[in-house]
């Protein structure tokens, strides 16, 4: 059975990885790319995600671009020193062919889930403006979606660009707090379980084996965001943040999970933190839950998510 997804991303490295499973994976049906600002401009973002598809032989894909910006906070400059200024580690790309859908990244994904009530699946892995517009466009999206997974958020880990706040959440708290907590079926996919993944550089060098152009692309960015990890973290390799969103569509048995109800920090020195109140659980004031249930990742096998990205990839 194949999932009907559309691919919510802001390419970026780890994005690229992860949009060329949604490509070429047959249990999985793209029915769109949406891109965003983050890693990238969201110019920057779109032009990526046309040539991934290009190089995929997945012209037909629609790629609709997305915000620009956050709803509510000012904004900070793309991170070139993890993804490149380009977002593919600054290798040198082929020329893109193709153009853009002319809908907004927000009318898309209220056209494409209302064509198909009950069967989309949302997966976003960036800032999360798209989803946020679309709620505002259509609210009855979130009885219409069939569900909702989010690379996002850090529960026990702590942060990647903020000691408490992960990246896409940081870079848009208001509307990640508004996509959270709207009530559709939620499962977060963050830090606690993309940092135990690791893709090293046995893991690449089979896909850079295949020897397409999109395998070129993908080993040639790679190396770029190595770098970056082996001075962040120590290691030889990088985390597969956002096809471990993926993974865990496709293989859930890898992964374990909490319900609880999800609380995204918008202002201050917390500002993009998430905080997760456990289902059942009373706490000394009843507004850690107060927001719909929704389920985290706080568990992984991580040797065996990597090896299945490696093997998606190759």
């Amino acid at each position: 059975m194949k999932h009907p997804i559309i691919f919510d991303t802001d390419p970026g490295v780890d994005d690229a990885q992860a949009i060329a499973i949604a490509l070429r994976h047959p249990e999985l049906e793209l029915l769109g790319l949406t891109t965003t600002y983050g890693n990238v401009d969201v110019e920057v973002a779109t032009r990526n995600a046309l040539l991934l598809a290009q190089l995929a032989g997945r012209d037909d894909v629609p790629v609709a671009q997305g915000a620009a910006s956050p709803l509510v906070k000012t904004r900070f400059p793309p991170p070139a020193h993890i993804h490149g200024t380009n977002g593919l580690g600054d290798i040198v790309l082929p020329e893109v062919q193709g153009t853009a859908d002319p809908r907004s990244a927000a009318q898309f994904i209220v056209d494409t889930v209302n064509a198909r009530p009950g069967e989309v699946t949302l997966v976003a892995v960036g800032p999360l403006g798209n989803l946020a517009a679309a709620l505002q466009l259509d609210p009855t999206l979130i009885e219409r979606v069939k569900q909702v997974v989010i690379m996002g958020g850090s529960i026990r880990e702590g942060g990647n660009v903020t000691p408490v706040a992960e990246a896409n959440m940081f870079n848009d708290p208001h509307a990640a707090s508004r996509v959270l907590t709207a009530g559709w079926p939620l499962t977060l996919v963050g830090l606690d379980v993309t940092h135990r993944c690791v893709l090293t550089p046995a893991h690449m060098a089979r896909v850079d084996a295949s020897q397409g152009e999109l395998e070129r692309v993908l080993a040639g960015s790679y190396a770029f965001y190595r770098d970056f990890y082996q001075s962040f973290l120590g290691i030889d390799g990088c985390c597969p943040h956002d096809s471990c969103a993926l993974a865990w569509l496709l293989k859930p048995e890898l992964f374990t999970t909490a319900r609880g109800h999800l609380t995204v920090i918008t202002d201050g020195d917390a500002e993009g933190q998430t905080i997760l109140a456990p289902e059942g659980r009373a706490f000394i004031a009843t507004r850690w839950s107060r927001t719909p249930p929704v389920d985290v990742c706080l568990g992984v096998n991580g040797n065996a998510v990597s090896d299945w990205i490696a093997d998606a990839l190759s």
